[in-house]
């Protein structure tokens, strides 16, 4: 059985590791912005429910408001939840996920189950529709029929493959009871016992004709369709007596039979008597009854009460996410997309805005008639209450700029043309000056929509021919506006001498095919604090220097990045589309390449830091849209189309002295913590020596990039005693030094 295990006490998040490019990184590194609104299933145990959403599972201990969350950051190992259920008799819980695979959660710990049994010969969705526990045993209901999963061993038993001359029917949602398994498709309730034949599906029975969509159990059986609840033994059955709207859940708790009808949730007991229901204003999935109290699991909100409070961890509106924007404390997270960079792809989700105390979804969205696209969104450093977001959309009285203040409509700006002069992309410079990047500009050119902030309006300037275009950046007066495009693409350098209202002196160049770039394009791009250029391609990496000499100069040439490989010259990213390109403090890069996760590069470019992806890390996907590093912080915050995952890193603000000095874990005892030693607040070059108690030294080394790990071993590669050791450090021109203790217990 391919499985893997992690370490879970229930409602106890634990620090996990993982091992991630040969090197131990603790889960405390990692936390999600994940949104916990779109609350899938309810459940209870010991006066503490378990909500599960899209990407994790909340607890919520009605006594205490206490909330805590579980997700792929600390524990799980996947992302796009399908199905949940927990047995408090066991306390195991059981979550289905829509690639087929299933986490275990026990006392003990996580195990990771992907061998779920497939039909021979089924080609379609292995999404996990529904589960259901009973005792030590679990029914899993997907696309092709039904498995027995045994909890204590953790793995399967006998699957039965609803199919007939090659058609496969679905199990929308199956249960235990009495030892026979009870199925609703869309042809019928059907049932087996639990036998030598149960694996054949033309032994099954038909208990009543029709399609249905739920079904739970408990003291009675119950399933519903998508107006009728009918309730009964098993073979006998009598209908709730209410005609329901659209029923979305039905769930059996000791001694009720709770319905979810589209905002409603009814309680009901096991003899069909009404007893209360709460409407919610709102779509709900799914609902649960306890101690006299209704809970409803929302589509949008999370989990509401009766009094109408939403219980939930913090986080954006939804998971879907493409861009992100940060200033001091606050998060603009876009959602747009397009599809081989042309065609918007709408999403009408808008963006999601932490305002440094809390994420506001604007209504602006909600209620709007207007197409959203939106592709970039990006908060005024000199008004920080104000965000501008670029709409990309050929449909006139949509498309366009807009600007939004305290996340209420303001204006909307360069909303014609159709198709042409499409924004996409937003950026302030250093003087808190807006540049919009656009596609289409006058029927084949590219350029960008630059802002005057007194006249409250964009002047649109467009340089050159050229097709579709991707968010710009600027340093030093100059814009950057990366082209994708197969046919007049490149890199475009526009030098609006900080001035962007007079043109006059303007000068650009766009690099492109005899530059010594691919002829499909320019993907991303950035400058590096050595002011060279990393342009990232479609078929790979290039970096060409000192953007002021490109400018002026008349054929200037990009390079490729040649590493080592085997004891031959390979070109770094060959072949690979690179989606991100980003430069942390220290001057490393991270860099994001179509669905092989992320590198962490030297500064350089020829050592690989780290490498992660969604199979070694808490990545939600291995195609990473945005990577943003907060320097202060040293948080580097991953963008996917599936949510956004923070990272702990341990480069801050890196200047030619010492910042504040962090040695960590410190003490480092070997039976809990068996990675390196991780020094960080180091100046841009540092000189180390580590002596031992009585000042012989064991170890020296030379730190570029504001951070230094340590093996613990010495200089003749053998791990060092235990004991105290010294950490002497100068900076590259000796005037600034800091000192350091690190404990040792082997």
């Amino acid at each position: 059985m391919n499985i893997q295990m992690k370490k879970f006490l229930p409602f106890i998040i634990l620090f996990l590791s993982l091992q991630i490019s040969a090197q131990v990184i603790s889960s405390s590194k990692w936390t999600d912005l994940f949104s916990y609104n779109n609350v899938l299933a309810i459940r209870e145990y010991n006066g503490k429910l378990i909500a599960a959403t899209e990407n994790g599972i909340f607890f919520y201990t009605p006594a205490t408001g206490e909330l805590k969350k579980l997700s792929k950051a600390n524990g799980l190992h996947e992302v796009k939840i399908s199905a949940f259920d927990y047995n408090p008799e066991t306390k195991t819980g059981l979550v289905g996920y829509r690639n087929g695979s299933m986490d275990v959660i026990t006392p003990d710990g996580i195990t990771y189950v992907v061998d779920i049994p497939i039909a021979t010969g089924y080609a379609g969705d292995k999404k996990i529709n529904h589960i259901s526990i009973t005792g030590n045993l679990a029914v899993i209901s997907v696309g092709y029929g039904v498995s027995i999963f045994r909890l204590d061993r953790k793995e399967f038993g006998d699957s039965a493959f609803f199919t007939s001359g090659g058609t496969y029917e679905s199990a929308r949602e199956a249960v235990i009871k009495d030892n026979s398994v009870y199925v609703v498709t869309a042809t019928g309730l059907k049932s087996h016992e639990m036998n030598v034949t149960f694996p054949i599906y033309s032994t099954w029975n038909t208990i009543a004709a029709g399609g249905y969509n739920q079904i739970s159990s408990g003291s009675v059986l119950a399933y519903a369709n998508a107006n009728t609840v009918r309730y009964g033994n098993g073979t006998s059955f009598t209908s709730i007596p209410r005609s329901f709207t659209d029923i979305q859940d039905v769930v059996l708790t000791p001694q009720n039979i709770v319905v979810t009808d589209y905002s409603t949730v009814y309680v009901y007991g096991t003899t069909g008597n009404f007893i209360k229901s709460y409407d919610a204003s709102e779509l709900v999935n799914s609902g649960t009854y306890i101690e006299s109290k209704i809970y409803a699991g929302t589509k949008v909100s999370g989990m509401k009460n009766e009094a109408g409070d939403l219980l939930k961890p913090d986080g954006p509106y939804n998971n879907t996410s493409y861009k992100i924007n940060l200033h001091e404390n606050q998060i603009v997270i876009s959602t747009g997309g397009r599809d081989a960079y042309n065609t918007p792809i709408y999403r009408n989700l808008g963006y999601y805005h932490f305002n440094g105390s809390s994420w506001v979804y604007p209504e602006f969205f909600k209620n709007s008639s207007i197409l959203f696209n939106v592709m970039d969104a990006v908060i005024n450093p000199s008004k920080p209450s104000e965000i501008f977001f670029a709409n990309f959309t050929p449909v006139d009285g949509g498309k366009g700029i807009y600007k939004m203040n305290d996340d209420e409509f303001v204006k909307r700006y360069a909303s014609t043309d159709g198709w042409l002069n499409r924004v996409i992309g937003c950026t302030f410079d250093e003087n808190n000056q807006l540049f919009v990047s656009v596609s289409g500009v006058n029927s084949g050119r590219i350029g960008f929509y630059a802002y005057n902030a007194a006249a409250d309006n964009f002047n649109l300037i467009s340089p050159i021919v050229g097709a579709g275009v991707q968010k710009p950046f600027t340093k030093s007066g100059v814009l950057y506006i990366p082209s994708p495009d197969f046919t007049g693409g490149g890199l475009l350098l526009y030098d609006y001498k900080n001035t962007p209202a007079a043109t006059g002196d303007d000068r650009f160049k766009i690099l492109r095919k005899n530059n010594n770039l691919p002829a499909d394009g320019v993907v991303s791009a950035n400058i590096d604090k050595n002011d060279d250029i990393w342009i990232g391609t479609r078929i790979g990496l290039r970096i060409i220097s000192n953007p002021s000499s490109i400018l002026s100069e008349e054929n200037p040439q990009a390079d490729p990045i040649i590493i080592e490989e085997n004891g031959l010259g390979e070109e770094l990213f060959r072949d690979s589309n690179i989606l991100q390109i980003e430069v942390d403090a220290g001057n490393q890069k991270w860099i994001s390449v179509d669905d092989g996760g992320v590198f962490y590069l030297s500064s350089t470019g020829e050592q690989t830091l780290n490498h992660f992806t969604k199979e070694n890390s808490p990545l939600p996907s291995n195609s990473v849209t945005d990577i943003k590093v907060d320097n202060k912080t040293g948080k580097v915050y991953f963008v996917t189309l599936d949510g956004v995952m923070v990272y702990q890193g341990d480069v801050l603000n890196v200047t030619s002295d010492f910042g504040d000095v962090l040695v960590y874990p410190n003490p480092v005892v070997y039976s809990k913590y068996k990675g390196n030693v991780r020094i960080r607040g180091l100046a841009e070059k540092t000189n180390i020596r580590i002596t031992d108690a009585a000042g012989n030294l064991v170890h020296q080394a030379v730190s570029r990039g504001g951070y230094y790990e340590w093996n613990l071993n010495n200089n003749r590669g053998v791990r060092v005693a235990s004991g105290i050791y010294f950490v002497l450090m100068t900076n590259a021109d000796g005037t600034d030094t800091a000192t350091a203790k690190i404990a040792v217990v082997n």
